[in-house]
């Protein structure tokens, strides 16, 4: 068995197939899945797992160079943007590197959707509570 902190398969699986700049994306537990991209579905209940906690087990595991969330994120829910924030600025002390977080609309974050290699959708029921992980270079 692996000693590591992410131990969902199908997750393990997409992170180490990654490349620089591919897309990994963290979903709420309503965000559509475009045809054709891989769905991870963790969902169980009414948040569980939490869209925090997913992304914590998955960035313990990728270096992440960039993310990509929704204005509506920011606009809409500011306690819960400024939890993401935060964790992102975290992530990057932690990785040594800048984290660019950039941002656009809800309707084109689902566009962008559609060049993630997956969609992790968990149990969240926060509004708008999703990101888009673009994979950066550890060395």
């Amino acid at each position: 068995m692996r000693k590591a902190v992410l131990l969902n398969s199908d997750i393990t699986r997409v992170v180490s197939e990654m490349g620089h700049g591919n897309a990994l994306c963290i979903g709420d537990a309503g965000l559509p899945v475009p045809d054709g991209v891989e769905r991870i579905d963790l969902a169980v209940s009414r948040g569980l797992p939490s869209f925090m906690d997913t992304l914590s087990a998955v960035t313990a595991e990728l270096f992440v160079e960039r993310v990509l969330i929704a204005t509506e994120l920011v606009n809409q829910q500011p306690d819960f943007h400024k939890q993401v924030v935060e964790w992102i600025e975290k992530l990057a002390l932690t990785q040594g590197n800048q984290i660019e977080i950039q941002t656009v609309a809800h309707e084109s974050f689902k566009v962008e959707t559609e060049t993630a290699r997956a969609v992790v959708r968990t149990g969240e029921c926060t509004p708008y509570a999703n990101i888009i992980l673009y994979s950066g270079v550890s060395f």
